[in-house]
């Protein structure tokens, strides 16, 4: 029987409880936005003892289903104000779910010091980690694998969530014990290092819950799960090359963000492109992968493992989003300087995205020259040093414009934009203006819809099925870059949540799903004071053409507010 570990920071206090029925056919960010609705104040501090940190597995997790390993955390997110759901690879989400752990939620927060929750099976113990003040992620998990094995899974903050900046993300390990699958954006690190909480270990467990209604159809439909993917021709493009294989990709289109999202193409682009990272990955050989799996179950190795020039480990993964945020946004056309800056960021645990655009600002204010990667590796390592300057950027893209003077500042809700310039890829830019978790490209990517990316025609209509389609899957806990083989396979998943759980759900049924959620999510933003008008793109996306399409984002505002406004 699956329950939930509910921890205390306040009087450290770790209780096991029952599965309300309300949440029973609920995972992943349907039970997180859920759980935070029901039990966070809308209006609460998001760094103060009201908020509540949500960690998930999907319904999927723990199953054989291949890419459903995935884990969602939730809370109110200290960078925009609104629900925040992010999620991540890693094994921590396959690892709660087959001991029977529907959710952890960390509540409160911790009067002095800093805690570790080890959990072994379903029980959960608090144990001190003021050993480990201020310690990086990679030194972290070093350190913590020698007391609980390289088996164990494991949650953790780097310096940036106990400073509680609101870039901080959240790290959990792959099956090298890496901790570089990062629950990025929002800023919820911030909100787990200041309840006092370090870490989260999960220790390696002969415990299995996962039991079935009917085994038999769940491997079978499992089975045809797995025919869908490897007969998709984007699963051998992701194996090769990775989300960067993007790059080129949005290049061409003209919405690669480029030097502060002025332009959506770069010159240096190829240097910075899938292929070429393939061959260098190639040529460089050593502990270079151009293929890697993330998390149990992987059929894809979208991942890679990326070497310096004697092939020694650099980072792993380094992907398309870090490659345009912190290249192209930056001027940067050297892989090896991005994978300096993504190990970093990993390491004090920042989103990368954010801290991209973060610094695209400052480099515009003219803090630091556009292409300098020496200048832009010191200004990261000042947000591990605590200087004001570090700590601008560490607080986010908003605050940094602000206080700088940019007006050129690209978010939305207080939130970055990841790397797609929405004037070039307009249905993208309805999905950040939208989606109740700010900025984001997860909510709902419009990259493969059947339209003119740069006309508005259409964009509303691609965007909100998206969302709807990647709500369901971030709940299932499925991997979004089986969405183009399984997109359209949805009464596939309803039959594997059927046999799992002993329901009766239909396409429409988990359809009906991701549209409760979105509701629930947008009531508790409109609780916290956002309204219709929050849900638009930056002013200079309007007005200012981007050069590369010669457009400006012009998606009506009626179109926008429909999105989830009228539900027919």
């Amino acid at each position: 029987m699956d329950k939930i570990l509910r921890v205390n920071m306040t009087n450290q206090k770790v209780t096991l409880e029952d599965v309300l029925e309300k949440h029973q056919k609920l995972g992943g960010r349907a039970l997180t936005s859920q759980i935070v609705c029901n039990e966070v104040p809308a209006n609460c501090d998001p760094l103060g003892s009201e908020n509540k940190v949500i960690i998930a597995p999907g319904l999927l997790g723990g199953t054989n289903v291949p890419l459903s390993g995935r884990i969602s955390i939730g809370a109110k997110s200290p960078l925009t104000g609104t629900i925040k759901e992010s999620n991540a690879g890693g094994v921590t989400g396959h690892k709660l779910a087959k001991i029977g752990l529907k959710a952890v939620i960390v509540e409160g927060q911790a009067q002095k010091g800093l805690y570790i929750l080890v959990i072994d099976g379903q029980k959960g113990t608090l144990v001190s980690a003021d050993e480990f003040a201020s310690l990086g992620n990679y030194e972290l998990v070093n350190k913590l694998r020698e007391k609980y094995g390289s088996s164990s899974g494991y949650i953790t903050v780097g310096p940036a969530g106990e400073l509680g900046l609101r870039t901080a993300c959240i790290a959990n390990t792959d099956p090298d014990c890496r901790p570089s699958r990062v629950n990025g954006r929002g800023g919820l690190g911030a909100v787990m290092g200041t309840k006092g909480l370090k870490a989260i270990v999960i220790l390696d467990s002969d415990l299995n819950s996962i039991s079935y209604y009917d085994k038999e159809k769940f491997f079978e439909e499992s089975k045809q799960v797995v025919q869908f993917i490897k007969e998709h021709p984007s699963t051998s493009v992701y194996r090769d090359y990775g989300t960067a294989a993007l790059v080129n990709i949005t290049n061409n289109m003209g919405c690669l963000p480029t030097r502060n999202f002025s332009n959506g193409q770069f010159e240096g682009a190829d240097n910075i492109s899938g292929e070429t990272m393939f061959e260098l990955i190639k040529s460089r050989g050593g502990q270079g992968r151009t293929s890697h799996r993330c998390m149990p179950g992987c059929i894809v190795g979208c991942s890679n493992v990326y070497p310096d020039a004697s092939g020694n480990e650099l980072v792993a993964p380094l992907e398309y989003e870090t490659i345009g945020l912190m290249g192209s946004n930056l001027g940067i056309d050297n892989l090896d300087t991005i994978a300096k800056l993504n190990y970093l960021c990993n390491d004090i645990g920042i989103d990368t995205i954010e801290t991209g655009a973060a610094v695209g600002v400052a480099m515009e204010a003219g803090i630091l020259p556009f292409g300098d990667g020496v200048k832009t590796i010191e200004l990261v390592e000042s947000i591990r040093d605590n200087t004001i300057l570090g700590r601008l950027i560490g607080n986010g893209t908003l605050l940094t414009g602000r206080v700088l003077g940019v007006k050129r500042i690209p978010t939305v809700k207080g939130q970055a934009l990841a790397a797609y310039d929405p004037r070039g890829l307009k249905g993208l830019g309805v999905t950040y203006s939208t989606t109740p978790m700010g900025a984001d490209h997860t909510a709902g990517s419009t990259l493969r819809a059947q339209v003119d990316h740069r006309k508005p025609d259409g964009q509303a209509q691609a965007s909100r099925k998206s969302q709807r389609i990647m709500t369901l899957f971030d709940s299932l806990g499925m991997c979004m870059f089986t969405m183009p083989s399984l997109g359209i396979h949805i009464q596939t998943l309803a039959n594997l949540v059927n046999a799992r759980y002993g329901l009766n759900l239909d396409e429409s049924s988990l359809i009906q799903l991701s549209i409760d959620t979105i509701t629930a999510e947008r009531d508790f933003n409109s609780n916290a004071g956002f309204r219709s008008i929050d849900d638009r793109l930056p002013e200079f996306m309007y007005k200012e053409k981007l050069p590369s399409t010669d457009t400006v984002f012009d998606v009506p505002d009626h179109e926008l507010d429909w999105v989830h406004g009228n539900e027919g």
